[in-house]
């Protein structure tokens, strides 16, 4: 046989070899760019998750059913537990610890009971009256805590969803970080981030994971396809279900409606907001959902706080320079909190009006309240809104 002959008769062999290997294959279920799911991406957008809970000046994530806290750098399991006035049998016990196992630092633990965290140094709006900084946040939200429901945390496999709450996962023998997630539904980053896992994603058996809150909504339904020729279907005009109401002009001159009132809110002004303004003064520091969950107002020491609306003092409170703290509770579930009030005129328990007097503002340099709003899951919300 010449070499011609050989080369083609090799290349018909390849040909029927690749032609039967071919005709084995499913071609339609290959994964041609080895992605599953062709390359779907909505899976990945189904499990956007919101950002993850930041840990008040002592380390701690409060939710209305449990508490979490982030250990320190050279903390033990003892040491954790004396700093949040706990035995360290307890906080082992609920987290399947011993009491001398060392914690990395960030690590986090479930806590077997409600504690009140000490606020930290960090200046916010400027300094108290004793002349030390004040974490007004921490002490609006430590005292937010008598406000609110204190049932003594547990350590379930997977815990009952609350509204505003995330829910809590207890790792069982053999389950990893992956496999936690994906049972979830949301990213691996996502449950590292939130739990502040180390780089190793390890987790360990009895350990309760917080899981992320899912943000992103499901995808839009696919269109229904049209047979070939018939054309796309015409959407129906908004008019033809129901008519358009009647356009209705306001006078020259007159103020659109949402227009933020000035800055400086004096007692003298009104306005027909759902809140009226604490306090006669400048806000001098806005609302930061990370740094400042409230604003601050600056007012002249001894000129009146009130109530920005009606409801009923549920604590009474102060911090470590003696700044008076008020928490009122309001229909629809919403909580105010003034801080920096002093000769409080009001007793918890008592029902007060919109505008009522609730004390004074406390000396300072400079003299300021800061006012919160939230609702009964502790959420914080921009003041600002209800205040226009």
């Amino acid at each position: 046989m010449t070499r011609t002959g050989s080369r083609l008769r090799a290349t018909l062999v390849l040909g029927a070899s690749a032609f039967a290997l071919a005709g084995c294959l499913d071609t339609g279920n290959l994964d041609w760019d080895l992605r599953a799911g062709g390359g779907d991406t909505s899976d990945a957008a189904r499990q956007a998750t919101a950002a993850a809970p930041t840990p008040d000046g002592n380390g701690i994530i409060s939710y209305p059913d449990y508490q979490m806290a982030t250990a320190r750098r050279g903390e033990t399991v003892a040491s954790m537990a004396g700093r949040l006035g706990m035995t360290p049998d307890e906080l082992a016990r609920t987290n399947a610890l011993r009491p001398t196992d060392p914690l990395r630092e960030g690590e986090m633990l479930l806590l077997p009971k409600r504690v009140s965290a000490t606020p930290q140094p960090a200046v916010i709006g400027g300094t108290g009256s004793g002349g030390g900084s004040v974490d007004i946040t921490s002490i609006a939200t430590t005292a937010l805590d008598a406000a609110g429901p204190t049932p003594v945390a547990t350590s379930p496999v997977a815990s009952k969803p609350v509204s505003g709450q995330p829910l809590t996962h207890r790792v069982a023998r053999g389950e990893t970080a992956f496999t936690i997630a994906r049972t979830y539904n949301v990213s691996a980053k996502a449950l590292a981030d939130w739990n502040q896992l180390g780089s190793d994603m390890a987790v360990r058996e009895g350990q309760t994971l917080i899981i992320p809150i899912a943000t992103a909504a499901a995808p839009d339904p696919e269109p229904v396809p049209t047979a070939p020729g018939a054309g796309s279907p015409t959407p129906e005009p908004p008019s033809a279900k129901e008519p358009l109401p009647d356009e209705k002009t306001e006078a020259s001159g007159t103020k659109p409606k949402g227009t933020p009132p000035s800055p400086d809110l004096g007692a003298d002004k009104t306005t027909s907001s759902k809140m009226a303004m604490p306090a006669a003064g400048k806000i001098i520091r806005g609302y930061d959902a990370k740094k400042n969950q409230g604003i601050d107002i600056a007012a002249a020491a001894g000129s009146s706080v009130k109530a920005a609306d009606a409801g009923t003092v549920t604590v009474l409170s102060a911090d470590t320079n003696g700044k008076g703290i008020v928490i009122i509770r309001h229909a629809g579930d919403l909580l105010t909190v003034y801080v920096g009030v002093s000769g409080m005129v009001v007793k918890k328990g008592d029902k007060v009006k919109r505008g009522q007097e609730i004390g004074k503002v406390a000396a300072g340099d400079p003299a300021f309240v800061h006012f919160e709003v939230r609702n009964t899951s502790k959420q914080s919300f921009d003041p600002v809104g209800y205040l226009q």
